[in-house]
């Protein structure tokens, strides 16, 4: 073989291969983004939902969850009964308005606060899972929480109806 004839069938290949890669990120862009949204929500809201499930026994907020902010814990500034409460609460309410997608916006910036609080003050080394939980909150706070919300229903009935109205 010929250096001339190897150099045309390596740029064939390459082409090949070019192709072949086009053709995989025309696929993965045609994901839709409410899917990836339905993701970004889901996820992250099971997460905070099941910590927040530790935290009560039917409508109680437990003695356990009290000392493991006394203890562990130990936020600055705030009474360890009043973080406990507080806490039980956000990680049961906000994740279900993101689930639901409703007020999407305001939930996901609620969960991460929350996620921040935890960095900072309660796990700083566990960066990689709050940062895969920011990155989340972040898409949904910026582009919002996709089509598969009622937030999105929102959008689409409540709004044009309020602004006829006007």
């Amino acid at each position: 073989m010929t250096e001339t004839s190897m150099t045309m069938m390596g740029d064939t290949g390459s082409h090949r291969v070019s192709r072949i890669v086009t053709k995989m990120i025309a696929l993965c862009e045609r994901i839709p983004y409410s899917l990836l949204a339905l993701a970004a929500r889901i996820f992250p809201a099971a997460v905070f939902w099941q910590s927040g499930e530790t935290k009560v026994e039917g409508w109680h907020v437990t003695d356990t969850a009290i000392t493991l902010f006394r203890e562990e814990y130990n936020l600055p500034l705030i009474d360890p009964v009043i973080a406990a409460h507080l806490s039980a609460f956000a990680e049961h309410v906000f994740p279900v308005l993101l689930v639901f997608g409703l007020a999407s916006r305001f939930a996901a910036l609620a969960l991460l606060g929350m996620t921040l609080v935890i960095e900072i003050f309660v796990y700083p080394y566990a960066w990689p899972t709050h940062g895969t939980w920011a990155a989340c909150f972040l898409l949904i706070i910026a582009r919002g929480p996709g089509m598969i919300a009622f937030d999105h229903l929102i959008q689409i009935y409540v709004r044009p109806r309020c602004q006829a109205s006007q």
